[in-house]
């Protein structure tokens, strides 16, 4: 069967023949330019279309897909046109149409003679050959020409073969034609031709009064839908594919025929064809939950009271993680005891799960009935409240004024979590104007920037801490979430001239950015010079020491690390270079109090990272403090002052691959900085000291578990003399980590030898340490979640590299399981030893002491 003859393709084997397009015509009526036009360009009267005359268009077509070209481009044949612009003319691509990606299409591009050996686009359209629901494209397709321009065929053209919304009468009465062809119409032999006779004339007005060109394209007609499949589907036949449709297509992959083709080999009674609309509600199911919940809104549901087995699995549903989404039967069940549960401070999220958000009498009795008498829930709630699954500006409102409860020092451990959801905010007030009105969701603020801005001038401390935080979502790429971040600082600094003293804080804020600013420059132009680092320290100390520079004296100034230390200088003798890839200064700062405070500036890398680690564990650290647990983590302060700098304050230490290098053994080096010779039981040490290095070792070694840090070896495991025990360099989290198989608990052998050895008791009270907080954590791991949950649309690496943040970290607090499984799931991780990693930790020493020499 010649498929240029009919058109229509009847068999499976089709789908292997090469893509074939007919260009048919081009309609439309094209002005010539004006005289003006002409007498200001010259060269516009050689145009074709100044002929009295049809000038010799051709048509230049390719295919592409993901923004790269599949085909070479392909150019129509020359023809003389008479009275209409009518090609005809079949296109045959060198690809199959089951080799076709979901984000294939056409352009289009009709080409006119300039003058001498020049042409001119007359205009381009770009046809995507899968629809909506993923399905071929076939029949009649009339193209808008986009005038003057060539097609553009990237993934978001901008030269589309419709503009969605926009249907003139011809275009209506095309579908129609469609419809009829398919056979979707009745067929009345008499009234057709009266009806095809009448369209005619409608035609013929529509194209003279409309200014636009249009790009006729015929595709074949298959005698089934032919619907995209994932080739997934084939190594498993007996599975269906459930995808929703994209908002980008994704990579090649192949159509599929699924009325011919079989996916199950073995049986011929199995097939597995793609539904795009399975992800879309049932229309049934929605229909029973509204008659359902309608015999629910009355007076009695008031009164409801659950018994024992209902109040069993809301008990089990208040306890699901935050992540974890509800059944139709437990938002039905959730719904039926609302009222009921609104004395409960843990059942609001789950509630407001169970809400249909497109019913408004539903949104109007959970958020202006049931919201107001809701009882007060807990901090980890509200912030919940506060992410990317809340819309209703109500209900973050209502999270907000949650929030007021907290002290600022609790509020300091969670401002840089609500910096970032101003970024939910901004969506929220975006999605309001092109929300219909009807829509019972509300879009208004809900008040957190200005709950913000009046924490952070009610407390200095806070604020600038706050100042900082929007100072580096302002560097921000993103031109439309740096301008909102620029409006709340500009806020913030208006509303400081309000209070007593106003005016000096903003000049100090304003002194704190010419500081970085300078620093950051000294730190790369020391980074970029090629002198050791030996000439890089004498540079920078004589940096530091000219008078002209002012870092050696200074007015007293609020130190951006920590605005509690005031600062009225950096001691220049004492400042120094680290030998290391960004080469980040030691500075030692003179407080106006007489003490020294050491800090490392960096520029050239992204401390952002490293930033919201620190800030987890002092979280977590608060929070074992609480329950009466000082594991002395003791974190050190990080803040990242731009996109690509930032501080951290400098504790004095060694790392376990320098003490084993110089000491032998972490034991002697604390036996070396305090001695006590009448110990017992502390090997020479002091007892403090011991409890000291055992405490902090449990901490570190659960806070690092829980948050997935990677990339662990000697060099970035510290001690302090007093026994403190830290870590440095979270370039890796969430379980990332560059050496295989790494342990899930980094205890090396060090620290197990610093603790007198396994049998010990020191190393007994190690691991009850390390029990006992990892129980205490389990039970705010609902505010940890939510907190890392706030940071996807940080631009943190890591972050953007687990969108499912919720489900890495939830993971580890194994929540599945009782607590004592918890705690023997624990146990056996500190048991387990990778003596791979061992190995690869003794070759990473052996380089890093061969690179010391």
């Amino acid at each position: 069967m010649d498929h240029r003859d009919d058109f229509t393709f009847a068999r499976l084997s089709d789908l292997k023949l090469p893509v074939t397009i007919r260009i048919s015509q081009l309609e439309g009526i094209r002005k010539p330019r004006s005289f003006t036009e002409i007498l200001e360009n010259p060269d516009l009267k050689y145009h074709g279309v100044q002929s009295s005359t049809l000038s010799d268009l051709y048509v230049i077509c390719q295919l592409i897909a993901d923004n790269k070209p599949l085909t070479i481009p392909f150019r129509t044949s020359f023809k003389a046109f008479k009275n209409a612009y009518i090609w005809n003319e079949w296109i045959t691509f060198p690809i199959r149409y089951c080799d076709l990606p979901l984000s294939a299409q056409i352009t289009f591009t009709v080409w006119d003679i300039a003058g001498p050996r020049s042409a001119a686009p007359v205009g381009g359209t770009t046809l995507r050959l899968f629809g909506k629901k993923w399905t071929l494209r076939r029949g009649k397709h009339r193209t808008l020409l986009w005038p003057g321009i060539e097609a553009d065929g990237s993934v978001d053209s901008a030269t589309p073969s419709k503009i969605s919304g926009a249907t003139d009468e011809m275009g209506r009465l095309e579908k129609l034609v469609k419809k009829y062809e398919r056979g979707d119409l009745v067929k009345s032999e008499w009234l057709d031709k009266l009806t095809f006779r009448k369209m005619e004339e409608i035609h013929a007005a529509e194209t003279q009064k409309s200014e636009n060109l249009f790009l006729y394209i015929d595709l074949p007609r298959f005698d089934f839908p032919v619907i995209f499949s994932e080739p997934d589907t084939l190594a498993n036949p007996a599975s269906t594919l459930v995808l929703p449709p994209p908002s980008l297509p994704p990579p090649p992959q192949t159509p599929i025929q699924p009325a011919t083709t079989s996916f199950a080999s073995d049986n011929a009674h199995l097939w597995s064809i793609i539904d795009p609309e399975i992800a879309r509600e049932n229309p049934v199911e929605d229909k029973h939950r509204r008659l359902v919940r309608s015999h629910r809104s009355g007076p009695y549901d008031r009164e409801l009271k659950p018994n024992a087995k209902d109040r069993d699995n809301i008990g089990e549903i208040l306890n699901y993680a935050p992540s974890q989404s509800l059944s139709p039967e437990e938002k039905d069940l959730i719904w039926k005891f609302r009222f009921h549960l609104a004395r409960d401070k843990r059942g609001l999220t789950k509630f407001l799960k169970a809400v249909t958000w497109r019913d408004p009498s539903e949104v109007k009795q959970a958020v202006e009935e049931l919201l107001p008498q809701w009882t007060e829930i807990d901090m980890d709630d509200a912030l919940e409240l506060l992410g990317p699954g809340t819309v209703d500006s109500r209900v973050r409102a209502f999270a907000v004024r949650q929030l007021s409860r907290a002290d600022d020092d609790e509020l300091f451990l969670y401002l840089l979590q609500l910096v970032q959801a101003l970024k939910f905010e901004s969506a929220a007030t975006d999605q309001r104007s092109s929300r219909s009105a009807t829509n019972a969701i509300s879009y208004d603020d809900s008040g957190l920037t200005d709950f913000l801005v009046l924490r952070g001038v009610q407390n200095a401390w806070l604020g600038n801490r706050l100042y900082w935080y929007l100072m580096v979502e302002v560097a921000l790429e993103d031109k439309v979430i740096s301008k909102m971040y620029g409006r709340v600082v500009f806020k913030f600094m208006n509303k400081l001239l309000e209070v007593e003293n106003g005016s000096d804080r903003r000049e100090l804020l304003r002194r704190q950015g010419q500081l970085v600013e300078t620093l950051a420059k000294r730190a790369r132009e020391l980074r970029t010079s090629k002198d050791g680092t030996g000439k890089k320290k004498e540079r920078l100390q004589a940096l530091l020491a000219d008078p002209k520079s002012n870092l050696s004296s200074m007015a007293p100034l609020p130190l951006p690390l920590n605005a509690r230390i005031e600062i009225i200088g950096i001691i220049p003798e004492k400042s120094s270079v680290f030998k290391s890839a960004m080469y980040p200064l030691l500075l030692y700062f003179q407080c106006s109090d007489g003490s020294e405070y050491p800090v490392i500036f960096k520029d050239g890398d992204d401390m952002r990272q490293d930033q919201l680690v620190l800030q987890m564990f002092t979280l977590m650290d608060r929070l074992l403090r609480q329950e009466n647990l000082d594991l002395k983590l003791t974190p050190y302060t990080v803040l990242a002052t731009g996109l690509m700098q930032g501080m951290a304050q400098f504790v004095p230490s060694k790392t376990i691959a320098a003490i084993v290098s110089e000491f032998g053994n972490v034991q002697t080096f604390l036996r070396a900085n305090y001695p006590d010779e009448g110990s017992v039981g502390t090997w020479g040490i002091e007892p403090g000291v011991i409890d000291t290095f055992v405490r902090s070792c449990a901490g570190y070694c659960v806070v690092t578990y829980l948050l997935g840090v990677g990339d662990r070896h000697l060099d970035n495991l510290l001690v302090a003399p007093d026994g403190h025990f830290f870590h440095v360099d979270f370039g890796y989290i969430l379980g990332r980590d560059p050496k295989p198989f790494p342990p899930a608990v980094k205890v090396c052998k060090e620290m197990v030898d610093g603790m007198g050895g396994t049998q010990s008791a020191h190393y007994m009270r190690f691991k009850s340490f390390c029990f006992t907080a990892f129980t205490i954590l389990r039970k705010s791991a609902n505010l940890i979640l939510n907190l890392v949950a706030l940071m996807v649309d940080a631009n943190i690496p890591d972050i953007n590299k687990h969108r499912d943040v919720h489900e890495q970290i939830q993971e580890k607090f194994r929540l599945d399981l009782t607590e004592e499984e918890a705690i023997k799931h624990f146990e056996m991780l500190l048991n387990e030893t990778s003596y791979f990693t061992v190995m690869l930790d003794r070759i990473h020493d052996l380089t890093q002491q061969y690179w010391r020499n």
